[in-house]
């Protein structure tokens, strides 16, 4: 099993649980930089790899994501694991990149594991494919019994400000923190002041504030 770590700077800071996207492993390069300001925001996270990344990563073949409930077993047992080690005195959240994030989002809706996580961080989550306004992937909003933090680009294809602010209603559990001009993977416009590792540093700072408690995230 492909596990990375990156120790924040604070050695009593939160742990966040990350899952990758669909196409891209644990380490690629959105992975490495979030993480690496994630880390320098007092935040250790710990990456690890479903089964057909972790297959791809053995034999370099592309597959397609695996079922759902194969996914969510495998955060499931991933959360053991690290409630088993060494970081288990340290409070722990889950999250992920896209499909990552939505599979722990609905494991925040479980409810066998209340009071397992703190919360859940999305960066990027899929609020419906692209192109498909129709078919939203938040039904479960109204089940999380835990709060969650959705890092969302302005101009992200799987869910843009506009549509999403007109079609998810304030929930105490639920909080979103746009970063303007940023698409899917938080690029921003050709145009824009902001860099791309500017907007993946304020993601980082957003999902640390959420985490430590703090309010500071952009609505």
């Amino acid at each position: 099993m492909a596990l990375f770590t990156e120790n924040g700077n604070k050695p009593d800071g939160p742990v966040l649980l990350l899952a990758h996207g669909a196409g891209a492993p644990a380490d690629s390069p959105f992975m490495n930089g979030l993480t690496g300001f994630l880390a320098q925001s007092g935040v250790t996270t710990v990456r690890f790899e479903f089964p057909y990344m972790q297959k791809r990563r053995e034999d370099g073949k592309k597959r397609p994501p695996d079922r759902q409930p194969a996914l969510l077993l495998s955060f499931g047992q991933m959360i053991d694991h690290l409630s088993a080690g060494s970081l288990a005195h340290r409070p722990l959240f889950i999250g992920g990149k896209s499909m990552g994030g939505r599979m722990a989002s609905l494991l925040g809706a479980e409810p066998t594991l209340t009071g397992r996580f703190r919360g859940v961080v999305c960066f990027g989550y899929p609020f419906h494919p692209p192109g498909k306004p129709d078919r939203w992937r938040t039904g479960h909003f109204g089940d999380l019994w835990c709060p969650q933090l959705v890092v969302q680009g302005t101009r992200d294809p799987f869910g843009k400000r506009e549509e999403v602010s007109a079609r998810i209603p304030p929930c105490a559990l639920v909080d979103i923190a746009w970063l303007e001009g940023g698409d899917h993977d938080f690029k921003p416009l050709a145009r824009q002041v902001e860099s791309h590792s500017q907007l993946l540093q304020r993601a980082a700072q957003s999902a640390s504030a959420f985490m430590h408690g703090k309010p500071g995230a952009e609505h």
